[in-house]
């Protein structure tokens, strides 16, 4: 099981994932990406890691739409009989 995260943690980094594009899965790039904006490292921390669950659920959101929809495939080039 994990960790429960407070609602806090979970409120800011919804707001700061929906506002900005630039989070991905990578702890260590969300983490660089707060370093400046946070009040402590434990905060910091915590938020980035909940930045790669949202970035993880989106990513598996996507895969399942397309799944659901599916994509489009090539077709195979069509053979023409030589007579």
């Amino acid at each position: 099981m994990g960790r429960v995260k407070s609602s806090m943690i979970k409120r800011a980094a919804t707001q700061l994932y929906e506002g900005v594009d630039v989070f991905s899965s990578d702890f260590e790039h969300n983490k660089k990406l707060l370093s400046n904006d946070m009040p402590s490292k434990s905060t910091r921390n915590k938020i980035a890691g909940q930045l790669v669950n949202l970035a993880k659920k989106e990513k598996a959101k996507k895969a399942k739409r397309e799944i659901e929809h599916g994509t489009p495939r090539e077709q195979p080039p069509e053979q023409t009989e030589d007579i």
